[in-house]
């Protein structure tokens, strides 16, 4: 009786100590590797978006009141410039949200517009790659108040999903599957 009692507790202590070694540690900055992780998924179906956009539509308005799928493009990237920037402290290197500098006012095309966009997340990706947990505690000031870096680097992802739910409406509008959905069909 006592034999396979043993044997059971050999085996449970065999399977416990082979799960223990399978599990992987925790990332070393589990908020800013999961903030990023976010952003990455965004970036991918708004330059996917951008890329499977016929350039004709480029122009395209659901109603004369809102931005063309252009534009919209223009405005992700004159935001992500712009946020990425003040969360280091810089200037943004192109783009804003001044007349004279806006990409959403001033390119118009295809290559004009996915450039600009790939930009602009080449731009924040050096400044996630540079996020700590720690470093994204510090605060900066933003145009929506005082917030923490990482807090607002998941504004600026919000706001590219905010607007990636136009691009989706706009893409149906025009026959198109959105990158988000082509799995799943």
């Amino acid at each position: 009786m006592r034999r396979p009692f043993v044997l059971c507790a050999v085996l449970v202590a065999m399977g416990v100590g082979a799960a223990a070694q399978q599990t992987s540690a925790p990332p070393a900055n589990p908020l800013s590797s999961g903030a990023k992780r976010s952003y990455d998924i965004i970036k991918g179906y708004i330059i996917k978006s951008a890329a499977k956009m016929p350039e004709e539509h480029y122009a395209f308005k659901p109603t004369p009141e809102v931005r063309s799928f252009g534009e919209l493009l223009g405005h992700i990237a004159d935001s992500n410039f712009t946020i990425c920037a003040m969360v280091v402290g810089e200037k943004p290197p192109m783009g804003g949200f001044q007349p004279e500098t806006s990409l959403e006012k001033s390119k118009k095309t295809k290559a004009e517009l996915t450039k600009a966009v790939a930009d602009s997340f080449a731009y924040c990706d050096k400044v996630h790659a540079g996020m700590t947990d720690a470093a994204g505690a510090a605060t900066t000031k933003t145009f929506v108040g005082e917030m923490s870096k990482l807090s607002f680097l998941e504004f600026n992802t919000h706001h590219d999903f905010e607007h990636y739910g136009n691009i989706v409406t706009y893409m149906r509008l025009k026959g198109l599957v959105p990158p988000s959905s082509e799995g799943n069909q």
